[in-house]
């Protein structure tokens, strides 16, 4: 995932919806919810508009048409006072349409430069403020457009991004129309001339409030000539000759906070700043380098002045602003939101310091420095829980926002500092963060959703926001019509869906339906809402319970839809994992095989296998692995092309990482099952690349290569190709010294039906004299392998506990060898009739040590308790084995481990009820 690498009530169906601050709607809706038959239009008209300023402006405008008197209620200037364009598209034709109700718009937040510009065409000729983000493509000459049209511009702001194709020009334009200007924030301005600001401070007499933020260069003596500016702030700013500054900025006479954050000011102007400056009250320096190395700065020379920085106790620090000495510790910011005795100068100053620590402290969250770990513990997260609770709501989204950031430490494997997440849970978070996800803004939605999401990745905030119930909130807000909030919904779902113990949480609470809906609802368009909606319900899929209601909720179109349309990346991977968690569970529903008819599934799949994306490779694989335990879907697949593509897979993966190996070889080792498909895979050229894999350090894919060579080698002529390819080594190092019991034993498996005499009618084909060499070949391969298999059983042979058994008909003396004999994942094999007759005929075979291998085998297949011990025993009974088990339990030449097992396999018949009728 990236860095984002997370009240009132009234009645929608059955859901209620919370409005904030208006008791006397939430009376007046209670009161409704009791009439059977309520008439919406007999509501007062002072309560449709409160109703109504609790939508955002699409639904309002669609809230409005439906009926003559909501029209009209609906353009009524209070409600078009502000206007929050971010969460949705806006061009020239949506603003035309809102023109009619914008005539007394006041306030406008935007995105991006298509919308910036469609402003004009809203014909807000009185707007005051102007809040635009994403401004990299925004011009000059849309800014001076833009400012030229609204000349009654109080305030505006551009980033926190860099508006890299605005310049000094566009400054200058915005001097010479705005002279009402009270605010201006630029970030990202390559260079801010002189002749740009002096037209600032000639044209714009009211300018109190100025940042040039993150700019590249910006003329310092111009500056200083805006006499009427307050508040400065030139954080993140290169190139700044700090001895001008220190030298000019003293002098300005109003000077009040001064922001020089992320800069590499140094401790002489810092001084001199503090010392010189007759108005200056606030100088913010946090995350300066320079002055940071000067551990004998004091911050407490100047009486009456405050600097902050990494180095000081920030909260201490700004109580120190207020007379009242009850403003103290972390909650300094509250205490003066809650105080009576208003100052206005001290509100400002209040103000304009949570609007530059919510920039700085997510800018800083952004860097990913080393080393500050001390400083987010003791004071950064809980400034930024302060700041969440701001009156400003640029502040509060900022804030959560860095929450969302400052707990990352790497984007790629989505980590967090557990620290972090705790120390935020610890001050009360969570709550903070569940409230702002339940406002009815969206901007504040999306961003308190992302950071429950980044902060659920840990199990103790999980736990925690679930207990809050928080998975409620988020389902509810998956099903918002803003991408945006849907799309961080979905991503805290993602990551709560991490914990089994959250799962059917997520379920009851209509989080499935959700998120399947989020699929159709953002088809095209909207990638990182349908990776987090996929991520999500692969998650909830691994669940029995769960996969059902994905199922059930039209969750397996949905996916297959995303497999087969979606060219993300992210998106194919998920929807890939998701259909293989979905096939799972094949024992307990029918989803392998409901995923396998849906249209263009197995398809899509086979193809995801040729993606350039390992990611998508690994889950395609592994997603055909699991469907191709239904035999229809086997042969599905094979005709789909999928022995084609899964041998070329295996093919390329001998230096891809281990899970991708384990799904390659799993997927043939499952097509390998069926003796056609077998037959294909050897053909193809799949028997070299499984050798190959079967040599990995690896225990699962030592596991699934091995599985697929047990299963080829049923094939004579594969048996042949694996020997000529030089597999023979690689088994036998599997059988003596891989980690996994069942990598050995299926290892074992294969060396046995490779020399049990069928491979070597087939190798007599040919010339004499191919005869001849390949005769040779085998015998040395043959010596090697039955070597390898004698001592593999021989592992699981207990001279103390075999002799007992010998000697003793007992139960308990055979209960023991079992015990020492199991593997216990072999009871999951499912073996066909032809491979339990093989192993029967083999009972017989000439040589000691593949009966021994056959006993065992028949052994681990008949186990009690294992999966499939009543289909092999039924199996056994249609292949008359307890004349050949009762002959080789009594042969006299027998080995002794093979009588033993043969007894073992008897008695399990036995307790399967299959002995008696044989």
């Amino acid at each position: 995932m990236s860095r984002r690498v997370r009240r009132k009530v009234a009645k929608k169906g059955k859901e209620k919806i919370v409005l904030q601050g208006y008791p006397d709607v939430e009376d007046d809706v209670l009161d409704l919810e009791r009439q059977e038959d309520v008439d919406w239009t007999s509501l007062p008209d002072d309560t449709v508009i409160q109703l109504f300023s609790c939508l955002n402006y699409r639904d309002r405008a669609s809230l409005s048409s439906t009926c003559k008197t909501w029209r009209h209620l609906g353009i009524s200037p209070c409600l078009w006072y502000s206007l929050d364009l971010r969460a949705h598209k806006c061009d020239a034709v949506m603003a035309a349409s809102l023109a009619l109700r914008c005539v007394n718009l006041q306030k406008l937040r935007f995105r991006g430069a298509e919308s910036a510009d469609a402003i004009i065409h809203l014909q807000a000729r009185n707007l005051r403020e102007i809040s635009g983000d994403y401004c990299r493509k925004i011009t000059d000459a849309t800014l001076s457009v833009i400012v030229a049209r609204h000349e009654a511009l109080e305030s505006l702001q551009l980033g926190p991004d860099f508006c890299e194709r605005i310049s000094s020009d566009a400054i200058k334009a915005i001097a010479f129309c705005c002279s009402k200007l009270k605010k201006l924030r630029l970030s990202g301005i390559r260079d801010v001339h002189g002749d740009a600001i002096n037209a600032l401070a000639k044209h714009c007499t009211n300018l109190t409030d100025i940042g040039f933020i993150d700019c590249l260069n910006v003329d310092e003596m111009a500056l200083g000539n805006v006499v009427s500016v307050r508040f400065l702030s030139v954080a993140g700013t290169s190139n700044m000759k700090w001895g001008v500054v220190s030298h000019l900025w003293h002098k300005l006479p109003n000077l009040t906070g001064l922001d020089v954050s992320r800069t590499d000011i140094g401790p002489t102007a810092v001084s001199r700043l503090l010392s010189s400056s007759q108005s200056l009250k606030v100088l913010c320096a946090l995350n300066c380098p320079v002055l940071e190395e000067d551990a004998n700065l004091s911050a407490n020379k100047n009486k009456g002045k405050l600097l902050l920085a990494l180095f000081t106790e920030i909260f201490k620090g700004i109580a120190s602003l207020f007379v009242d000495t009850t403003n103290k510790g972390k909650n300094v910011f509250l205490d003066w939101r809650n105080s009576k005795n208003k100052d206005k100068n001290l509100d400002e100053i209040m103000n304009w310091l949570e609007w530059i620590l919510s920039h700085t402290l997510l800018r800083i969250a952004e860097s990913n420095q080393h080393g500050l770990d001390n400083f987010w513990l003791k004071q950064g997260a809980a400034l930024l829980l302060s700041l969440m609770q701001s009156s400003q709501e640029d502040v509060q989204e900022r804030a959560a926002t860095g929450l969302a950031t400052f707990v990352v430490i790497d984007d790629e494997n989505a980590s967090i500092d557990g620290k972090r997440a705790e120390a935020v849970m610890k001050d009360g978070g969570i709550r903070l963060l569940l409230d702002l996800a339940k406002s009815w803004r969206e901007g504040l939605q999306s961003e308190a959703a992302k950071a429950i999401a980044n902060l659920s990745v840990n199990a103790n905030v999980a736990k925690a926001v679930a207990e809050e119930g928080g998975i409620n909130i988020l389902a509810g807000l998956a099903r918002s019509m803003n991408r945006l909030v849907a799309e961080e919904a979905a991503g805290g779902l993602w990551n709560l869906s991490v914990g089994e113990e959250h799962k059917g949480a997520i379920a009851e609470a209509g989080g499935v339906k959700a998120l399947v809906d989020l699929i159709f609802k953002w088809s095209t368009g909207g990638e990182g809402v349908l990776e987090r909606a996929a991520g999500a319900l692969a998650n909830l899929a691994a669940d029995d319970k769960c996969s059902t209601e994905v199922a059930v909720a039209g969750g397996v179109h949905a996916l297959v839809m995303l497999a087969r349309n979606c060219k993300f990346d992210g998106v194919q991977e998920q929807a890939a994992r998701a259909l293989a968690n979905l096939a799972a569970h094949g024992d307990s529903n029918n989803n392998n095989a409901a995923v396998g008819q849906e249209a263009g599934a197995l398809e899509a799949l086979v193809q995801l296998t040729r993606s350039p994306n390992e990611g998508v490779r690994q889950e395609a694989a592994g997603a055909l692995w699991n469907l191709s335990f239904d035999d229809r879907n086997r042969e599905a697949i094979a005709a789909a092309g999928g022995v084609e593509a899964l041998v070329t897979l295996a093919q390329s993966c001998s230096n891809a990482s281990p899970g991708l190996q384990e799904r390659a070889a799993g997927a043939l080792w499952g097509l390998s099952v069926s003796e056609a498909n077998s037959v294909a895979i050897g053909r193809e050229g799949g028997v070299a690349p499984l050798i190959a894999l079967a040599r990995s350090e690896s225990e699962d894919v030592h596991e699934t290569a091995a599985g697929a060579l047990w299963n080829l080698a049923f094939n004579p002529g594969n048996a042949l190709r694996i020997v000529e390819e030089g597999g023979v080594p690689a088994l036998v190092h599997l059988c003596s010294s891989s980690l996994s019991k069942m990598a050995r034993f299926m290892a074992a498996l294969a060396l046995a039906y490779m020399f049990d005499g069928r491979m070597d009618e087939y190798a007599l084909v040919g010339t004499s004299s191919e005869s001849s060499s390949k005769s040779v070949s085998l015998d040395g391969a043959r010596r090697m392998a039955l070597k390898h298999i004698e001592a593999f059983v021989l592992t699981f042979s207990d001279p103390h506990a075999f002799a007992a058994a010998a000697a003793s008909s007992a139960p308990a003396a055979l209960s023991q060898v079992t015990e020492g004999a199991r593997i216990q994942e072999a009871g999951h094999l499912r073996c066909s009739g032809a491979e339990i007759g093989r192993f029967v005929a083999m009972l017989r075979n000439p040589s000691s040590i593949l009966k021994a291998c056959a006993a065992f085998a028949l052994l681990q297949f008949t186990i009690p308790g294992g999966r499939h011990a009543m289909h092999h025993a039924s199996l056994m009974q249609n292949a008359g084995a307890a004349r050949v088990l009762r002959a080789a339990a009594a042969a006299a030449t027998a080995p002794l481990e093979a009588k033993i097992f043969a007894r073992i396999v008897l008695r399990n018949l036995e307790h399967h009820h299959m002995e008696p009728s044989l």
